[in-house]
């Protein structure tokens, strides 16, 4: 990946969200060190960013539900069918070559407890004198001493939940509090 921020922090042994989340399950982060050794992906990304509007603006999709359905249904076939100029071959006969050949370095999900939260946008929040937290513009009682810190979790699918701490391999989550996206 590049030196974006979404990435990269100019703070020694410091993480980005994202850096945090890879690094507690054990996986870094390699920079390119020119736009050249980027370029495949940024290829990539390009095609899909010029694809996509006409496409949603064509379909009149202007919901994340509906674009998503589209993407169910275009990336299969670009990944079965259309030939990556630079392979000479479709992305899943690439996929399947190296795990052939094993060269693939994916790997299954881990059984953690933590995997639902890892990925979610984490926030340290005060517990109001009350006993409440803020959700939305509502406050809902959790577990936990009033002026006590808790961790927010927005998760990707919208769910936010309210952990007793931050992630930690030595321990497991304790959930305060669970507020579904209806």
């Amino acid at each position: 990946m590049d030196y974006h921020s979404f990435f990269f922090t100019h703070t020694p042994d410091a993480y980005t969200q994202l850096g945090a989340a890879l690094h507690f399950y054990g996986v870094t982060l390699r920079y390119a060190p020119t736009p050249q050794a980027k370029g495949k992906v940024e290829r990539r990304h390009d095609y899909w960013q010029k694809r996509l509007p006409p496409l949603l603006a064509a379909d009149h999709i202007i919901e994340l539900a509906g674009a998503n359905h589209l993407l169910d249904q275009l990336l299969p076939h670009a990944n079965e069918h259309e030939i990556h100029r630079e392979l000479g071959m479709t992305p899943h006969a690439a996929r399947q070559q190296a795990l052939n050949e094993k060269r693939s370095v994916l790997r299954p999900m881990p059984a953690c407890p933590w995997w639902p939260f890892g990925w979610s946008q984490r926030t340290p929040v005060r517990v109001g004198d009350d006993g409440k937290v803020p959700v939305g513009a509502q406050r809902q009682a959790v577990d936990a001493p009033p002026r006590s810190s808790v961790i927010r979790c927005l998760r990707p699918d919208g769910d936010i939940y309210y952990l007793r701490h931050a992630p930690d391999p030595a321990a497991k989550p304790v959930v305060l509090l669970h507020c579904p996206v209806f």
